[in-house]
């Protein structure tokens, strides 16, 4: 009997489909299982004593219950107020946000890997989800009300889409996730989107096998759908889009003239916002993995040509490059920023790091084999180690200005500061959500009242100027009651009230 021989498979058909899938192996268990330890890991780790900080007071302020909507610049967008919204509109817990948002970023963390699931192994999507998921960048805002994360999301569920719309044959589905993880970028933050979206459509220009006017189509109907709430409301509120850019601009500090790669460095040791970046470098240690990254990345390139998988990775780190490339302009740095940029190196770092493992497997010269995988092994572990130790810095110091805020809260109270009130001045937006009160600035990026209006506000309730330790009481408020309050050497010029004051 004659053997039949199967039919070749075309590259870029249904082999990517078949070689993305470990042999037998379920796909969506070990995938769940990903995102379900990093969810637990939130909950564990991070969402305990956390408070709300600056922006997501900001954010958060939009749509909750709790206080008057803080001053929302022009530089921001509203697509996180949309995703936090379901919970703050219905209660003022923290906690409840918090758990709210654990989960929901586990879900996209989900969802992003299930995306790849045709054109990567499963190993490798496992590998880069541990990986990013375990990065305390990663882990510290996945519960927070702020949209890098979500940018992260949508920069990776594009790309995967894309590279799935582009293929001979390409499917109807990943068409329409493409335009939707473009929109949802975009409504997360508009500028993030198009340096999502330009080296996609490069791609799809230069390559000739992906020249798709479909593709083209819901890159650009995405950034459209995604950013024309930005858009309208820059002429409803901003005077226009140009002057919401310039203004939007003008508070980021401008672009070009610095370069911030030592400034994302020093990030990495724990801070939110390192601005201005003048710090001193004290634990080289946490910025380790950085420098290997790139390394590791290249080793994956290599893995993936290897592998007839080149494609597949080689445009996610593309994209990475352009994400990140802006924020290297700025004259500060936040780890935050280039979490989009992480997600997609995870791919290529998976890669890699699955290769080495297999090798290690592989039988013949036992004692290098187990001495390689015993130093990667201990590499890992010394990463995930410092990931953790950044981590805990990073919740305990939020959980001491959480506290921190409560008693400053709780001694305005005493004062008579109670709702409807005004805060303004040194931390005025935590203040003031946390009291209930309005945030108002009379100058810098969030003036919105001027010290006139100020002072006629004061007249019908009260208002409280939070003032840093060395500094003056403004001219509006001199006369005003000035009492200590229980956080660093900040002091409080408290507007005179009938019935308080006449004593």
């Amino acid at each position: 009997m004659r053997s039949v021989r199967p039919a070749p498979v075309q590259a870029g058909r249904e082999a990517p489909a078949r070689r993305g899938r470990a042999a037998g192996a379920p796909v969506l268990p070990w995938l769940a299982a990903v995102a379900a330890a990093y969810t637990v890991a939130q909950l564990v780790l991070v969402v305990p004593g956390t408070g709300l900080g600056w922006d997501e007071s900001v954010y958060v302020s939009q749509v909750g219950t709790r206080a008057p909507a803080a001053f929302f610049s022009a530089p921001r967008a509203r697509g996180i107020t949309f995703l936090v919204a379901p919970v703050a509109a219905l209660t003022a817990s923290t906690v409840a946000l918090r758990v709210w948002l654990a989960v929901l970023s586990g879900c996209g963390l989900l969802l992003c890997l299930w995306v790849w699931r045709r054109l990567l192994p499963l190993p490798v999507l496992v590998a880069a989800g541990l990986l990013f998921g375990g990065l305390w960048i990663t882990l510290f805002y996945g519960p927070q009300a702020m949209p890098n994360l979500y940018v992260a999301y949508g920069a990776l569920c594009a790309t995967g889409c894309f590279l799935r719309a582009v293929r001979e044959g390409s499917d109807r589905r990943a068409l329409a996730g493409l335009l939707l993880a473009v929109a949802f970028t975009a409504l997360m933050r508009p500028g993030d989107a198009l340096a999502l979206v330009l080296p996609l459509a490069a791609a799809a220009l230069c390559v000739r096998a992906w020249r798709r006017p479909a593709v083209l189509l819901a890159l650009v109907a995405g950034t459209a759908l995604g950013g024309a709430e930005w858009v309208i409301e820059a002429y409803v509120r901003y005077g226009g889009l140009a002057a919401r850019l310039d203004r939007a601009e003008e508070i980021q500090g401008g672009w070009g003239g610095h370069l911030a790669l030592d400034d994302h460095v020093r990030a990495l040791e724990g801070r939110t916002l390192c601005r201005p970046c003048d710090v001193p470098w004290r634990h080289p240690v946490t910025a380790a993995w950085w420098f290997a990254l790139p390394v590791v990345t290249v080793g994956g390139l290599v893995v993936a040509a290897r592998r007839a998988r080149l494609a597949a990775v080689a445009l996610p780190v593309l994209v990475a490059v352009c994400m990140a490339a802006p924020y290297q302009l700025l004259d500060y740095a936040a780890p935050r920023f280039l979490l989009p940029s992480y997600a997609l190196l995870a791919l290529p770092v998976g890669f890699c790091l699955t290769a080495a493992v297999s090798r290690a497997r592989r039988p013949g010269r036992a004692p290098l084999r187990a001495l390689g995988a015993a130093g990667l092994a201990l590499a890992l572990l010394a990463h995930f180690a410092v990931q953790y130790t950044v981590l805990q810095r990073m919740v305990t110091r939020s959980a001491h200005t959480s506290d921190a805020v409560g008693r400053v809260v709780a001694e305005l109270r005493r004062q008579g500061v109670r709702p409807p009130c005004v805060v303004t001045g040194e931390e005025a937006v935590r203040i003031a959500y946390r009291a209930g009160c309005s945030s108002r600035q009379t100058s810098g990026h969030d003036g919105s009242i001027t010290p006139e209006r100020l002072v006629e506000t004061a007249g019908r309730m009260p208002v409280a100027v939070v003032l840093s330790g060395g500094g003056a009481v403004p001219s509006y408020a001199r006369g005003w009651r000035v009492e200590p309050l229980p956080w660093q050497d900040l002091r409080v010029a408290l507007s005179p009230q009938p019935g308080l004051d006449a004593r």
